[in-house]
């Protein structure tokens, strides 16, 4: 750990936020002295858990979306930093839980309350720890506020394996003192309950077990039987589906009624707000024709695999790159979650009906319609859109991964209970059933894989799921694709300024510009500073040495 990083920490967090509202900033510091007395002040002391935690983010590492700069992480070509939010960020959240464990002991309140709000603390400390790993592996484990001089900010890294144990510990604890979703107060929707807690811990089973599974390690099956178990418990109190899958991103979604949100950021005007529209219509936001792909046909037939290369068993509907005859073919006949990701060629989009071109800021020259809300646009930068980073819907895919991995088979019950579940919201009357899987020689694997891909698209997942299935050195080294050229549809575009395939695709990332090291970048470098502040005792991830 950082040094100076703990002293500032320390300054910031010394004093605790009298606000008891989760969509408000502090107005009022307090300092220990009279503090950590009441059920109020743990309160307070929590939401600055809710004010670290991450919101709205654009993450354009994958290969299904694009920004307008090219992304380093995407392409293979990224350095090693001195700092880095992605490591500090984290532990911040984690000295304010701990802070709140040991000082909230002195609290003059019944167990269960100091529990429950205990519960929020390791909560929040797992979730910092979950997005830790997965960068990083090892990292230094820290269950205790760290003084100035305090020998363990020089800490080593501990193995993946024992953090990944310590957030299985939080969460239980988390899971069995905080309230159900029925019992939360009205008064305080936000807060987290026991299905977040479930939620979080199958995320984690998940992730553990398919990481170790592809790359042949032990214990996989541990992991697994965690996920499934997590996520069966998440089942059973009592979440469903929100009946809109495009206003699950927009203020339709918003507020406790809608039960498929387990996880939320909140914002509010003059307090927290995002740019989410802005960003759509300006192209920091981009799909690619590589996510695109990924959607079945009506048929429920694919045409592409994850790893971007043809199905063994093409759907009739689809139609070669080379005879698109309009930028909205590869549109045509798709679930129709594709008409929630992108807007079609004349279809009214953030100002106008969208016309197909690269000058607004789209890399890719498609437009994404997904998580954009007209109200949040017309305030110009000040979006209050909720983000809901856990939600129903990746619960019923976890469940779904988690089933097949453990055996590498599923039943059609379990695909009904989840994976068809899902299609029926989104008005996809093809099942997903072993028959049919076998019938058209598709892999049960490939197509759970779709569905979380397509379910989850632009949501930040696609990154991490490439990780964990190991996979990344294969899709990552792919082309990043746009939209097909057509020069009556593309008005006022210079095709000469564009760089296209010979099927006339848009190339927004040539594959000779993308590469992939396996020995290397699976996992983040470690900060500099990080590294030389330990007196290297936090050592560098291996490739990046």
């Amino acid at each position: 750990m950082n040094r100076n990083k703990i002293l500032s920490i320390l300054l910031a967090v010394a004093v605790l936020a009298s606000c008891a509202k989760l969509d408000r900033v502090p107005e009022t510091n307090f300092a220990d002295t009279g503090y950590w007395n009441t059920e109020a002040d743990l309160q307070n002391a929590a939401n600055r858990l809710y004010q670290q935690m991450p919101g709205h983010t654009i993450d354009n590492r994958a290969d299904d979306n694009t920004g307008q700069n090219i992304d380093a992480i995407s392409t293979g070509n990224r350095g090693i930093p001195a700092t880095s939010g992605d490591w500090s960020n984290p532990y911040q959240m984690i000295f304010t839980a701990n802070n709140i464990l040991e000082k909230g002991t002195s609290a003059k309140v019944t167990d269960a309350i100091k529990n429950r709000y205990f519960a929020e603390a390791r909560f929040f400390r797992a979730y910092a720890y979950a997005m830790l790993i997965e960068k990083y592996g090892d990292v230094p484990l820290v269950l205790k506020t760290l003084g100035i001089n305090d020998p363990d900010l020089k800490m080593p890294r501990a193995s993946r394996a024992n953090v990944a144990k310590a957030i299985y510990e939080d969460l239980d604890f988390a899971a069995a003192w905080l309230p159900t979703r029925a019992a939360l107060p009205a008064a305080q929707y936000g807060r987290i309950t026991k299905s977040t807690a479930w939620a979080l811990k199958a995320r984690v089973g998940l992730m553990e077990g398919t990481t170790a599974k592809f790359n042949n390690l032990a214990g996989w099956q541990d992991h697994l039987n965690i996920a499934v178990t997590a996520a069966t418990s998440v089942m059973g109190q009592g979440h469903t589906l929100f009946n809109n899958y495009l206003g699950e991103f927009t203020h339709a979604g918003d507020g406790m009624n809608n039960t498929e949100n387990i996880l939320m950021k909140q914002y509010a005007l003059t307090i927290l707000t995002h740019n989410t529209s802005r960003d759509l219509e300006n192209g920091r936001i981009a799909p690619t024709r590589n996510l695109i792909r990924q959607y079945l046909y009506s048929d429920g037939l694919p045409a592409w695999n994850s790893d971007q290369t043809p199905t063994t068993t093409r759907s009739s509907l689809f139609v070669a790159e080379a005879n698109e005859t309009s930028y909205n073919t590869i549109l045509e006949n798709r679930d129709p979650r594709i008409n929630t990701l992108v807007y079609r060629s004349g279809e009214q989009s953030y100002q106008r009906p969208w016309v197909p071109q690269t000058a607004l800021g789209s890399r890719t020259a498609y437009a994404g319609k997904k998580g954009f809300d007209a109200a949040d646009w017309a305030t110009n930068n000040n979006a209050t859109v909720q983000k809901n980073l856990i939600r129903y819907a990746e619960v019923l895919l976890i469940y779904a991964e988690a089933k097949y991995e453990l055996t590498e088979s599923i039943s059609d019950a379990d695909l009904n209970l989840t994976i068809n579940a899902l299609r029926t919201r989104a008005g996809f009357a093809p099942r997903l059933t072993n028959a049919f899987v076998t019938a058209n020689n598709l892999s049960m694997r490939e197509e759970i894989r779709r569905e979380r891909t397509v379910e989850l698209a632009l949501e930040g997942f696609r990154y991490g799921d490439l990780l964990r299935w190991k996979t990344a050195e294969t899709v990552m080294a792919k082309p990043i694709l746009g939209g097909k050229y057509v020069a009556a549809e593309w008005v006022g575009t210079n095709a000469s300024a564009l760089v296209l395939n010979a099927d006339g695709v848009l190339v927004v990332e040539d594959a000779t510009k993308r590469k992939w090291n396996p020995l290397r970048d699976y996992l983040y470098p470690v900060p500099l500073n990080e590294i030389a502040l330990s007196d290297n005792n936090v050592t560098q991830n291996k490739g990046w040495q």
